[in-house]
């Protein structure tokens, strides 16, 4: 597994604005969607690329296209749908697939409620969109899918990461798949209620509100 931690003085004014707890669910929404274009920026420099032959107004030229199959971008419901719009702003022609997942509060363990993925993905990039990186239990679910369906090369992008969830997806992943996290920051720690120290909360809540 690969970390990229995103040093950049506009991702650490926009995550600071968003940790505060005054930050209200609009500017919220805002700053999320552009703190993921710039991070997925960073996610792509990899991306597969060809050469093509194309002519300007003035003389042919050898140009770049993203390579065929096209990259997977994968959202996990409901929070990572809130950087979707982020993401496919500088990737348009990527495809998109859905897993919806919520964390069991008692267990910690990722539930899936949804699964909207091709069948196949062999040989294609997989952008993975969650904005807590956490307990890394939904992430290793996600990631588990994807395997499953041929996948081997995962970038996740995530606001934050908590060192105890960067260890679960190593450990559980191992040498399967390749795999990169692109993030804002690694925070201190998870607290007793596996919430990342010092954080922002509650991403899903923060994005969309309370929803009992």
């Amino acid at each position: 597994m690969r970390l990229h931690v995103a040093d950049h003085p506009l991702i650490a004014h926009k995550l600071t604005v968003l940790r505060d707890e005054r930050t209200e669910s609009p500017t919220f929404r805002l700053l999320v969607d552009e703190l993921v274009t710039l991070l997925a920026y960073e996610a792509t420099r990899e991306v597969r690329t060809e050469q093509v032959e194309i002519t300007t107004p003035v003389a042919r030229t050898t140009g770049t296209h993203l390579a065929s199959p096209r990259p997977l971008v994968v959202p996990i419901l409901r929070a990572g749908l809130g950087m979707l719009a982020g993401m496919t702003r500088l990737l348009p022609t990527a495809e998109v697939g859905f897993l919806g997942m919520q964390r069991d509060e008692r267990t910690l363990e990722a539930i899936t409620y949804a699964n909207r993925l091709p069948d196949d993905i062999s040989g294609r990039q997989v952008f993975v969109l969650d904005p807590m990186l956490a307990t890394g239990n939904t992430l290793v679910a996600a990631i588990e899918y994807l395997l499953e369906r041929g996948a081997r090369d995962v970038t996740a992008i995530c606001l934050l990461v908590a060192p105890e969830g960067m260890r679960t997806v190593e450990q559980t992943i191992g040498a399967r798949g390749e795999v990169k996290i692109v993030t804002a920051a690694v925070d201190e720690r998870l607290n007793e209620d596996a919430y990342i120290v010092p954080g922002l909360g509650d991403a899903g809540d923060r994005l969309y509100g309370v929803v009992d």
